[in-house]
């Protein structure tokens, strides 16, 4: 009996799906085994703890430059989220002349090459006399973060049911009281994705960081980059490992976390 055509269509469809998902996570499985590997060399010669083991007891240039990566991430992913969804609040909520230009304007670092954005701030630190190190790459990294967190704030946004406001002021609510008990709650999911979203930038940015880091404020990316001319060491696979299973815990934590705020 002849399949009908959606079938063979929803078939096909299933096969490129299941070969994505392959290609996308296939090198990842691939780390996986390999940071179990015995030998320093691509060839397997047998399963293994001791590139775990070096991580955690030998490893404190790498665990340096993971720090400053974790501190720059989380720190300029917190403001960026605070100027970012004040912004986005302030776009959405008022109407002025320079509304739809600053809202069109925001897409320019999004756009723009990391290059370019990289070598402006380096002329413009260079040009205000600031010495390179962690507080540039942190300025550095609100910069590029900020658009990000400003439209997925403001997508959120524009799904929103301003009766609820016009209610909050008909019961005598101010704007601040407005905007701390009624706005911000409903906009949390768009606000933790904002975070989320400007964390895992901070913490995979290479030419950016490259351009305005000073001495003693290596990230993580410039260190594997650095260490790459030696040759990829396992450890390498180990640290991401570890990193993989963190993404993990933090992605279902958060899932749960936006599940309890959709229910309330």
């Amino acid at each position: 009996m002849k399949k009908p055509d959606f079938i063979k269509a929803f078939s096909f469809s299933r096969t490129v799906y299941a070969v994505t998902i392959m290609f996308l996570f296939m090198p990842l499985l691939v780390l996986v085994l390999y940071s179990f590997n015995e030998s320093r060399s691509g060839s397997w010669t047998g399963f293994s703890l001791r590139w775990y083991v070096k991580l955690f007891t030998d490893s404190s240039d790498l665990w340096r430059a993971f720090g400053n990566s974790a501190i720059v991430a989380l720190s300029s992913a917190l403001v960026a989220t605070v100027i970012g969804t004040l912004g986005a609040v302030g776009v959405n909520w008022y109407r002025f002349r320079l509304r739809g230009y600053l809202r069109t304007i925001t897409f320019l670092p999004m756009i723009l090459p990391e290059i370019i954005i990289g070598v402006s701030l380096l002329v413009f630190f260079s040009g205000l006399g600031i010495r390179l190190g962690l507080f540039t790459v942190f300025v550095a990294h609100v910069s590029f973060n900020l658009p990000f967190v400003f439209l997925l704030v403001l997508a959120r946004l524009e799904e929103f049911d301003f009766s609820i406001i016009e209610a909050s002021r008909d019961l005598g609510a101010t704007e601040l009281q407005t905007l701390w008990r009624v706005i911000l709650p409903l906009t949390m999911p768009g606000i933790m994705s904002g975070f989320l979203t400007a964390v895992t930038l901070s913490l995979e940015d290479f030419v950016i960081t490259f351009f305005v880091t000073g001495p003693g404020a290596t990230t993580l990316p410039l260190y594997v980059y650095s260490a790459i001319r030696f040759g990829v060491s396992p450890v390498i696979n180990a640290l991401s490992v570890v990193m993989i299973l963190g993404t993990v815990v933090l992605a279902w934590s958060m899932r749960r976390f936006l599940k309890n705020i959709a229910a309330k």
